[in-house]
């Protein structure tokens, strides 16, 4: 996947319905995650799509997220989302600012409620795991 700024430069320019395409295409481009993996352990609660996160911990100690949406365009936010915090330490997923680097998106206003409804659960998922590893 490409970076953050260079998707959005793609996003900004394009009408509601070309930016659901965009959105999907982030998503299939998600690495696979085992269904194995999707379990109410792994599952983001407060969305109205199933959404799974499983964090890795790399021998270095960054985190890597496997994650996935039975929903498409879901899994285009979930991508986005993932995008702010891959391969990073602990400590930098902590000092992100994981809203503020998704806000020119427009999320709220561009997608409907229940699409955007589990992002801050998401991300609140992911602030606990990379704090429990930090600890």
């Amino acid at each position: 996947m490409s970076n953050l700024s260079d998707i959005f430069s793609d996003y900004e320019l394009l009408d509601a319905d070309d930016r659901y395409r965009l959105l999907i295409d982030l998503g299939r481009a998600l690495e696979p995650m085992p269904d194995a993996l999707k379990t109410d352990a792994t599952k983001v609660r407060g969305c109205s799509a199933q959404v799974w996160v499983y964090p890795m911990r790399e021998a270095d100690g960054r985190l890597h997220f496997l994650a996935d949406s039975d929903a498409h365009i879901t899994k285009g936010i979930v991508a986005l989302v993932l995008l702010t915090v891959q391969d990073r330490t602990p400590a930098e997923i902590l000092a992100a600012d994981i809203e503020g680097a998704l806000a020119p998106f427009d999320l709220k206003n561009q997608l409907s409620s229940n699409r955007t409804q589990g992002i801050p659960n998401m991300i609140a998922l992911i602030r606990e795991t990379a704090a429990r590893y930090a600890g």
